[in-house]
């Protein structure tokens, strides 16, 4: 396939979903219940406009900033989502290559199929480990540590997903991981993944077991999945970063989305915290709104697997290139040439 006659993230998203096979697509792309929330989630951005100033000097843009002290030549990274191999035979070190090349950074996922080890050496300095915190203790314990040996720059404790939401496109279409694919951070090999982990995710997990978790580790904690003001303010005064999320619409079907959160959660940090966001992005326009919201960089989950499943790494960097190229214009078309210079002012209700 010719990447250059792929001009959007819709076009990655249809080239990938004829190829891929049906049950892997039941897993990537379903939501819980009536995907009422996974719609939302794209329908959210469109809710606002973008109010742009003319008459400026806009002969050079800079995209750069910073997360958690490591730059960033884009404000994209990739969000924690399980399963890379299911789209590429390179997994999760494809993935993990394409962000850093972007001077971005990959979040990898506790069910990935790549070790945490091999993308430690694919994406030096360039990766967060993403962490479910289990039932036995010592396994989270032990992925720690390996995160931490391996390189990892934060830990993203995903606190949405206590139990799995309902997702009916897999009670329909179960995904199938063929044997060849490990998982090698769930424990052992299992015939039925899913499963098997809901059996290992600790429901009585609260605000408590930060203390044991920073006990562990020096790295940064961003807790994933927060969803109200009084959430952020709690995971500020636990000494967390926010990164707000539905968690793609996977998990409580009707739930808000983080884009309509945005502007109270980043009122009830107040600057303490760094803040970041998922969900639903696909044009450069998205990116400009979340950061003029408040965020310090944005995630995308599906939207890399679909460039993945298209042309493995190579597809995942020109996923990234063409947001990339969208904001540049944007914020040029905006009057604003840094990412410094983005504030609320920017956006209004519309749509």
């Amino acid at each position: 396939m010719n990447l250059a006659d792929l001009h959007n993230l819709a076009q990655i998203e249809a080239a990938a979903k004829s190829r891929l096979a049906p049950s892997t697509l039941s897993y990537y792309d379903g939501g819980a219940n009536d995907e009422l929330t996974v719609a939302a989630n794209r329908a959210s951005y469109a809710k606002l406009a973008l109010l742009p100033r003319v008459m400026v000097d806009i002969s050079e843009i800079d995209l750069t900033t910073s997360v958690l002290g490591t730059p960033l030549k884009l404000p994209v990274g990739i969000a924690p989502s399980a399963l890379h191999g299911l789209a590429h035979p390179d997994a999760e070190c494809a993935t993990a290559r394409a962000a850093a090349s972007m001077g971005s950074l990959m979040t990898l996922s506790t069910l990935s199929n790549s070790t945490i080890e091999e993308v430690g050496e694919a994406a030096p300095g360039r990766w967060w480990f993403q962490l479910y915190l289990y039932r036995d203790r010592e396994v989270s314990r032990a992925l720690v540590e390996r995160a931490e040996a391996a390189g990892a720059g934060a830990l993203v404790l995903t606190v949405d997903a206590a139990y799995l939401g309902r997702r009916e496109r897999l009670l329909r279409l179960p995904m199938v991981v063929p044997e060849q694919l490990a998982l090698p951070n769930i424990g052992a090999q299992h015939p039925q993944p899913l499963q098997y982990f809901v059996s290992l995710l600790d429901t009585s997990l609260n605000w408590k077991d930060l203390a044991w978790l920073r006990g562990l580790t020096d790295l940064p904690i961003v807790l994933k999945g927060i969803l109200t003001p009084q959430d952020a303010d709690l995971a500020a005064e636990h000494g967390c970063h926010v990164w707000v999320s539905n968690h793609g619409g996977r998990q409580l079907d009707t739930a808000v989305t983080a884009l309509e959160m945005l502007p109270e959660i980043n009122a009830a940090l107040a600057g303490r915290r760094e803040l970041y966001l998922d969900g639903g992005i696909t044009r450069g326009t998205d990116v400009l709104k979340a950061l003029a919201l408040g965020v310090n960089a944005v995630f995308l989950g599906r939207a890399a697997l679909w460039g993945l499943a298209v042309a493995g790494e190579v597809g995942v960097v020109h996923t990234l290139k063409l947001l990339e190229d969208e904001l540049r214009l944007a914020m040029a078309l905006c009057g604003k040439t840094s990412l410094a210079h983005l504030g609320p002012e920017l956006v209004r209700a519309g749509g």
